[in-house]
């Protein structure tokens, strides 16, 4: 049976996936939240006229009083992340914000983790290990958080991210070992589908666009 989708908060909206996100849900007129440390950066929320709200994720009380202002029954993306910067949010972010969500009227929460992550770590290649798997053990440290709340959670594991539009190519998987890339817009339009799902709660899924070239 599938579900009707109102509301919707995008954690770390303001670049990369977020950003593609906000485009996606947007674009299929919901209505849509965007949360980041600086919403200013993506200088589309103004053309869209839609509700941002700024919110560091290391800090517990901003996680707070952010999900405290979603409307009820808000279903939640978080593509929040600390590659290539130095704000530490992979799990102490993810933490603050499952424990909030915990306490609030919005149960639903749609994690966006990598490949390489819990299970798949053994088929991360070594080099990647050296290059983002510090990160890669923050978002497992997130996984089993979220895993062992009480939270209708999805968590969803993508492939190397390129920019670009949906390709209606991307592929979604479960236990078994993937490699690959896809596109940010695809991840968007998979996340969608697997919220409209009700067969997707409680499971872990990874995507890869076996139509575009890898890394």
């Amino acid at each position: 049976m599938g579900v009707f989708i109102m509301n919707i908060a995008i954690w770390g909206a303001a670049s990369g996936l977020g950003a593609a996100m906000v485009d996606h849900f947007y674009e299929q007129g919901f209505n849509v939240i965007a949360i980041a440390r600086d919403p200013s950066k993506n200088v589309k929320l103004n053309d869209y006229n839609i509700t941002s709200v700024c919110c560091d994720a290391t800090d517990e009380d901003q996680v707070k009083n952010a999900v405290s202002s979603l409307p009820e029954n808000t279903f939640n993306i978080s593509t929040m992340g600390s590659f290539h910067s130095d704000n530490p949010v992979d799990y102490i972010g993810h933490r603050y914000l499952i424990d909030s969500l915990e306490q609030s009227a919005s149960k639903r929460l749609l994690l966006l983790t990598s490949l390489g992550c819990g299970d798949s770590w053994k088929y991360l290649s070594d080099r990647a290990k050296r290059g983002f798997g510090s990160a890669v053990r923050e978002k497992t440290l997130a996984e089993a958080w979220l895993q062992t709340s009480n939270l209708e959670y999805t968590i969803l594991r993508p492939g190397g991210l390129k920019d670009g539009a949906p390709t209606n190519q991307g592929v979604l998987s479960q236990h078994r070992e993937v490699h690959g890339s896809i596109t940010r817009g695809e991840v968007a339009r998979l996340s969608h589908e697997l919220l409209l799902s009700d067969t997707s709660l409680g499971q872990i899924f990874q995507c890869v666009d076996p139509s575009i070239e890898s890394y």
